[in-house]
């Protein structure tokens, strides 16, 4: 499965950024690698030998992986995307419980490093109004995995986040410490004031206790927030139980096409640009667009 996300890789490398210096918003050269992305999908799926019927669906959870072509931004909804593509090779019989600890460490873990590569390159920006239901303006799943693959360590305490050395030496080793070593790559003042919800989780003592909430998080503030799943695709292998009844005719959409049920105001996902924080730090670099920070 390491072959869908070395092939998006590879696509990035072959689309280069285009001339934008002037903006710090997203570069529009992400919507040619979406539409690579987009024209090779099923063609992708055919190693697999998925049954035909599935191809157009899981297919579909796999472009939605890598972001918005139109507002090139990205967020957990697209995060939970990759999820519900792995999640449909397990229902389609093809991966199961002896496999989850693989799937994480080395599969979910290539797909952070394709994504930190798309988000420097093209300096996507942060979906919503400020990356509000990620931990790092992007994502929430390497913190909710890295959490608990930490559980019971010895010397790495969840405290531990605030220690560079630390950070520096075992980023490499466990997820968790890598996402801190991001947040600090493109963000200059401390943890305390551009992630102060990391900030505060550091003050847990344990992380058993750490992983416990960020499973309690995402279920709440990922999985049941609106401006989230109002994307989200239900189709026959990941399909929604509950009753499409319940919404009304006043319901409305944005300029986005979001459908906002019971004519609730329009979620902070839509209308908002928002600029990328990666692009914001390598102009004040004086590098422009091409310059990749190091992640290693």
């Amino acid at each position: 499965m390491l072959y869908f996300s070395d092939k998006a890789n590879t696509y990035c490398e072959e689309i280069p950024p285009v001339q934008n210096e002037k903006s710090r918003f997203g570069n529009p050269a992400f919507k040619v690698f979406y539409s690579r992305i987009a024209n090779n999908a099923e063609e992708l799926h055919e190693i697999f030998s998925l049954p035909p019927e599935a191809v157009k669906e899981v297919s579909r959870y796999f472009m939605e992986s890598w972001g918005d072509q139109k507002r090139i931004d990205y967020g957990t909804g697209h995060e939970a995307n990759f999820i519900a593509w792995l999640l449909c090779f397990e229902k389609l019989g093809l991966i199961g419980p002896d496999d989850y600890t693989s799937i994480v460490l080395r599969v979910f873990q290539k797909y952070i490093d394709v994504m930190r590569n798309l988000q420097f390159k093209y300096w996507l920006e942060p979906a919503g109004a400020h990356g509000g239901w990620g931990l790092d303006d992007y994502h929430f799943l390497p913190f909710m995995f890295g959490s608990a693959q930490l559980i019971g360590h010895k010397y790495i305490k969840p405290k531990s986040i605030h220690d560079k050395d630390v950070v520096d030496e075992f980023s490499k080793e466990y997820m968790y410490l890598a996402c801190i070593k991001f947040i600090n790559s493109v963000k200059t003042a401390s943890l305390r004031w551009n992630s102060p919800m990391l900030d505060d989780i550091s003050g847990v003592k344990e992380w058993k206790k750490v992983s416990e909430g960020m499973i309690k998080m995402y279920k709440g503030e990922v999985l049941g927030k609106l401006p989230i799943m109002q994307h989200f695709m239900f189709g026959s292998l990941i399909y929604f139980e509950g009753s499409s009844s319940e919404l009304k005719e006043q319901d409305l959409e944005c300029d986005d096409n979001h459908v906002h049920a019971f004519g609730q105001e329009f979620p902070d996902c839509c209308g908002i640009k928002v600029p990328s924080a990666i692009g914001a730090s390598q102009i004040n670099m004086g590098e422009g667009t091409f310059r990749r920070l190091p992640f290693d």
